[in-house]
């Protein structure tokens, strides 16, 4: 196994565990690396400060790389299990970034511009209209409305595509 420091083209870094160097070659041509931030799939190494080997910590017994001794243990004691990770140079630990409530707030109003504009508004009869489309009664177009919770319970069993939005339409607002 090795560890990998990764940046997107969006400067977002993470880490990620990989089978070999050549695993991850192969993962990143056909784009199956991308980034947990925001998905972009235009991922490069990033730079990491290398694990030297120091007099003291060879007497300790820990001269090796994390990678060695996992793959020491790997050989001797069965399945890999993935090492304890260690904390990056600045001491807080690797996460993706939380965005702020403005942040969200604003893409979510991105949101509700892209559905309102490229959708048609069908209210209440967003479940009766959604089967329509799904069994071909009417022309296939993108539409947003209301439905119960029984409803779209249904709709989902009937394999209709269906997703909940993260907003009130404006229309119900008034």
């Amino acid at each position: 196994m090795i560890r990998y420091m990764l940046k997107c083209s969006e400067e977002h870094q993470f880490e990620s565990w990989f089978r070999s160097a050549e695993a991850f070659e192969s993962l990143k041509a056909s784009g199956q690396v991308s980034c947990p931030v925001c998905g972009s799939s235009e991922v490069q190494k990033a730079m990491m400060a290398p694990r030297v080997s120091t007099a003291r910590n060879r007497a300790e017994g820990t001269g090796a790389s994390v990678e060695q001794q996992h793959q020491h243990a790997s050989e001797h004691h069965g399945a890999p299990q993935p090492p304890d990770l260690p904390k990056p140079e600045h001491g807080l630990p690797m996460t993706a970034p939380v965005p702020s409530a403005k942040e969200v707030e604003q893409a979510v109003a991105k949101l509700r511009a892209e559905v309102e504009a490229n959708s048609d508004y069908v209210g209440v009869e967003f479940a009766k209209e959604a089967r329509r489309i799904h069994e071909g009664e009417t022309p296939a177009r993108s539409i947003y409305g209301e439905a119960k919770i029984d409803e779209a319970k249904a709709l989902l069993e009937e394999g209709v595509p269906l997703l909940p939005l993260p907003f009130t339409p404006k229309r119900k607002m008034n």
